[in-house]
C-alpha cells in the first residue's frame, strides 16, 4: 500500500505523542520481516532491551524489600508478549504496520507477537530519536496500567506456579500444557501452547459461587518462547476463573 510522503508522522504526533527528528526510524520500526525494504528487527532488539531496563528500573525502587526472583518475575509481568501487544493495540499500531502481502490476509495486524514486537520497535526508535529520558517518558506512559497493578511482592508468583496453586487447593488434577504450533524462521520462532484444565464430574467445586465440577477451561498462549507461551496459557485460564480476575 502506498503511503503519504510523511508516513507515519501524523500517527506518531497525535496518538504516540512523540515528534520524531528521524522520520526513517520509525518507518523501519513499523515495518515488518515481511514487508519490503529494512524491517524492525533490529529496533525491536533494541527496544526490549531499552524497556527490561527502564521496567527494571521502576521494580526496583517500587518493591525494594523484594529479591531478585521476585524483580524479575515482575519485570517479567510488564514486559510479556501479552501486555505488550496490548499497549501496541491500544495505540492502534496495526493500523500503520507495514506487512507483507501474506500476513494482511491472515490479519497479521492482530497477532499479538506481530504487535508486541512493533511496540518494541518503536521503544527502540524513541531511544535511537530522542534518548534515554524521552524512551523512560514514553514507558512510564504506556506502561502505567501494567506497573499500576503490579501485586504486592509476597503474593508475586508467576502464572503457571499460581494456577497450579490453586488448582492443589481444589484437589483439582493439574494442568495440561500442549504445544500446538510452531512458527517462523529459527531465529525467530512464534510458539502456541494450549493449556487445559478439566474439573473432576463427582467433586464440588465452587469458584465465587459457581460450581465448576465437569467443566473445562483451556486457552490457546502464544510466545516467543515455549515457556512464554505456556505462561501466556496459564494466564489466560486463570483469567478465565473469576477469583483470579484482576491483580
Amino acid at each position: 500500500m502506498t503511503q503519504q510522503a510523511d508516513w507515519p508522522q501524523p500517527w506518531l504526533g497525535g496518538v504516540l505523542g512523540y515528534e520524531p527528528r528521524d522520520l526513517a526510524l520509525f518507518r523501519r520500526a513499523l515495518t515488518h520481516r515481511s514487508a519490503p525494504g529494512a524491517s524492525n528487527e533490529r529496533l525491536e532488539f533494541l527496544g526490549d532491551s531499552i524497556l527490561n531496563l527502564l521496567v527494571a528500573e521502576q521494580v526496583f525502587a517500587r518493591f525494594p524489600e523484594a529479591d531478585e526472583g521476585q524483580l524479575s518475575r515482575l519485570r517479567a509481568r510488564v514486559v510479556s508478549a501479552q501486555p505488550l501487544a496490548q499497549v501496541g493495540a491500544e495505540l492502534g499500531i496495526g493500523e500503520v504496520l507495514q506487512l507483507g502481502s501474506g500476513e494482511l490476509k491472515t490479519g497479521g495486524f492482530r497477532r499479538e507477537s506481530i504487535l508486541a514486537d512493533a511496540t518494541e520497535a518503536l521503544l527502540g526508535a524513541v531511544y535511537l530519536d530522542g534518548g534515554l529520558d524521552a524512551a523512560r517518558r514514553l514507558v512510564l506512559r504506556l506502561f502505567a496500567a501494567p506497573l499500576a497493578g503490579l501485586h504486592a511482592t509476597a503474593e508475586i508468583k508467576d502464572a503457571k506456579t499460581r494456577l497450579q496453586e490453586l488448582l492443589q487447593s481444589r484437589a483439582v488434577p493439574l494442568p495440561a500444557y500442549v504445544l500446538e504450533r510452531v512458527a517462523g524462521e529459527p531465529h525467530a520462532q512464534t510458539f502456541w501452547v494450549r493449556c487445559t484444565v478439566e474439573f473432576p464430574a463427582k467433586t464440588r467445586i465452587m469458584l465465587q459461587g459457581e460450581d465448576y465440577a465437569g467443566r473445562q477451561l483451556d486457552y490457546l498462549g502464544e510466545g516467543l518462547s515455549r515457556r512464554r507461551a505456556e505462561q501466556a496459557a496459564a494466564e489466560g485460564v486463570l483469567a478465565l476463573l473469576p477469583q483470579t480476575k484482576g491483580p
